[in-house]
């Protein structure tokens, strides 16, 4: 078995949902990454992509200045073990339609596992792990 700590990823960017669009976009973009884990006193409240900005932000007018995070987040979220078993994660990211994992341990966050880090992990050959391993092309 395949647990999720054996390849999570540990390099975090977290945020507050006080912060706004434009720093997370920002933050994104200088760390190289698409997606920032929204937390409220160590808790994970939610995770914010740049899709997510785009989609519910930027197409419905919001002015990404003064829109907080917390106005785009999702609130539900799914969390996992890193002693879980990767195929039961890839099951929650199917059956919940997400694409990222928050990690946490005691309730404080750790990780995150991705279903790129998925595919490189149990597909390495597949286009997606492909993908996945490639540097960012900024």
């Amino acid at each position: 078995m395949t647990t999720v700590g054996e390849f999570m990823t540990t390099r975090l960017v977290t945020m507050d949902g006080s912060d706004t669009l434009t720093a997370a976009a920002q933050e994104m973009r200088d760390s190289a990454i698409g997606d920032v884990v929204v937390t409220d006193n160590d808790n994970v409240v939610g995770i914010v992509t740049d899709r997510d900005i785009t989609v519910r932000g930027v197409a419905e007018s919001l002015n990404p200045d003064t829109t907080k995070l917390d106005q785009i987040t999702s609130k539900d979220v799914v969390t996992v073990s890193q002693y879980d078993d990767a195929v039961a994660a890839a099951d929650l990211m199917r059956t919940y339609g997400v694409r990222r994992l928050p990690v946490t341990e005691d309730g404080r966050l750790i990780g995150l596992v991705s279903i790129g880090d998925l595919a490189v992990e149990r597909e390495p050959q597949s286009v997606l792990a492909d993908v996945s391993a490639d540097d960012p092309n900024n």
